[in-house]
């Protein structure tokens, strides 16, 4: 893969990038003009979807840091991007450019203060995983193989002003009208700022390590503080596949079992028993080891859930509250979903919504065992996904809806599913975390 000799740091630099992207997908728009008068409707927007996912995510790669990492949280929105969107920004989850080995050098020593072979016996300037943040070479030091993550330059200090940029794009996507859509925009400023802080990954991944340890058939890397520093961490090197390589070959369903089981209850764990939450459940932050045990990676992203969010949040997980329409809409006022300022229409409109809705995805939290190979589950989310995306009446409504916990927690459960389905996962026991 084509290395990268420069990063663009500076805000009129990632201007500049971003807006000659922009150009490029108006030269597609012109194509697709163009073809609508030689072409089917669905040829023609299928080009320009495919034209526009790979200019803007050739663009979001240069820029890496906080621009790819909005990318690689769309690619997790399967019902919301079309086909095109989903398989380019899924790239960003761990195969994008990565830095020379010069630059390697160079941002080591910035933020080390030393070369990489002053600190470990050896080092591979060259790149064996790049994702939107950092990414990880192998270096040895007393006889143990280590993996080392390196923060890309100017990742931290361009949050702010990448998600400026940005922004307009995402509240046109989700609906956000500009009142009172800063406090939203803020939990992921603050949630990308976190993840750029490795002294504090450090602490959370030694923290979740520890109070995991007990799962059956889950494994994760030993964390060394010595060796790691504000851009750099230095953990274990774990051998596996990533999770979406393991899933496109196996066919043995005692593996897939196994490592949903696991998987689930990591998650139920983490959210009933810590109320602290791995927020960032896609494919290149999990690995499977040849014995078939399931290995996570890259706390940067943890989710804290407030008792005053927890509580009613999972009370709408209960078959006799979501049905008890009094009840429901209580919890929907608490939740922040339902406003005080909402007209009759608005209640009963969204009352009705998210109805819908919690009686779908709260299927699997109903059962005792589920079935996550189960497509004519997955087939309805993504068709209630596609029919409120396509809704003329909520777009000319005030969608800014929900407590901002909703972001991480909900991107939490649809990563969750996801990866349950892709493992194909069946006879999941859904409340096993209790016994553990």
């Amino acid at each position: 893969m084509k290395t990268i000799d420069r990063i663009p740091t500076s805000k009129i630099q990632r201007a500049s990038k971003l807006v000659s992207t922009g150009a490029k997908v108006g030269v597609n728009y012109l194509k697709y003009y163009g073809d609508k008068l030689t072409k089917t409707e669905v040829e023609a927007k299928d080009r320009l979807n495919q034209n526009n996912a790979e200019d803007i995510y050739d663009g979001l790669k240069q820029l890496k840091g906080s621009a790819l990492k909005v990318a690689q949280m769309l690619s997790m929105e399967k019902s919301i991007l079309p086909q095109a969107y989903v398989e380019k920004f899924s790239l960003a989850q761990f195969s994008v450019p990565p830095l020379s080995p010069p630059l390697v050098i160079k941002t080591f020593k910035k933020y080390f203060g030393k070369s990489p072979n002053d600190i470990y016996d050896t080092f591979n300037a060259t790149s064996v995983n790049a994702a939107s943040i950092g990414q990880v070479h192998i270096a040895e030091k007393n006889g143990k193989k280590l993996a080392v993550k390196i923060q890309y330059p100017g990742v931290a200090e361009s949050i702010t002003s990448d998600l400026a940029m940005v922004k307009p794009i995402a509240m046109s996507m989700f609906n956000i009208k500009g009142k009172d859509s800063d406090k939203y925009f803020k939990e992921v400023e603050g949630k990308l700022i976190e993840e750029t802080n490795y002294i504090l990954e450090v602490e959370q991944s030694k923290e979740i390590a520890h109070k995991c340890a007990h799962i059956p058939n889950l494994l994760f890397p030993q964390y060394y503080e010595e060796l790691s520093s504000e851009r750099i961490i230095t953990m274990d090197y774990m051998v596996g596949e990533h999770l979406s390589e393991f899933t496109a070959h196996n066919t043995n369903q005692d593996y897939s079992n196994k490592l949903g089981q696991a998987l689930w209850d990591f998650y139920m764990f983490q959210i009933h028993k810590l109320k602290k939450v791995h927020a960032d459940p896609h494919p290149g932050n999990f690995l499977v080891s040849k014995e078939g045990d399931l290995i996570a990676l890259d706390f940067g992203c943890m989710k804290t859930i407030p008792e005053d969010f927890y509580v009613p949040y999972f009370e709408l997980a209960v078959e006799e509250n979501i049905n008890n329409r009094d009840y429901f809409t209580k919890k929907l006022y608490q939740l922040e979903i339902l406003r005080e300022d909402d007209t009759p229409k608005e209640v009963e409109f969204f009352t009705d919504m998210f109805h819908e809705m919690l009686s779908l995805f709260t299927q699997p939290l109903l059962a005792d065992t589920f079935d996550f190979s189960d497509g004519e589950f997955f087939s309805k989310i993504t068709e209630l996904g596609e029919r409120y995306s396509k809704n003329t009446e909520l777009r000319k409504m005030n969608a800014n809806r929900g407590s901002t916990h909703f972001i991480y927690i909900n991107r939490t459960f649809f990563g969750l599913y996801n990866l349950m389905f892709d493992l194909k996962s069946k006879d999941i026991k859904i409340n096993n975390f209790k016994t553990l």
